[in-house]
């Protein structure tokens, strides 16, 4: 399982440490140093089976200092992967890519009902 994350990201521990309290593994990836690439994206997206918006990191300041917001809903999904690949702090965090689930964000609920 692969989990991406922003270290610095308050969100991104509290994931963390929730694995590691469950003994999950995983292998650890800094979105910074390695963005994922627009190939990544295009098939975790079709994967995940949810709406392309659900990997925008719709709070990040980058995010709305692009004004994304109102420019989203203007591209297509090719532009908006394209985008997403070009800047970690654009896509949503932690991000789980396992064998059985693509997920956003940290739910507890859902990590529970899908990693366990």
């Amino acid at each position: 399982m692969l989990f991406i994350e922003y270290p610095k990201c308050t969100t991104c521990k509290k994931a963390k440490k929730w694995l590691d309290d469950n003994g999950i593994e995983y292998t650890d990836r800094h979105i910074k140093d390695e963005n994922p690439t627009y190939e990544e994206l295009k098939q975790w997206y079709k994967e995940s089976g949810l709406p392309l918006k659900r990997f925008f990191n719709t709070s990040g300041m980058l995010y709305k200092s692009m004004a994304l917001k109102d420019k989203l809903p203007e591209m297509s999904e090719e532009e908006q992967l394209k985008l997403l690949a070009t800047d970690g702090m654009l896509v949503k965090r932690p991000l789980i890519i396992a064998d059985n689930a693509i997920l956003t964000g940290f739910k507890e609920k859902e990590w529970e009902e899908k990693l366990k």
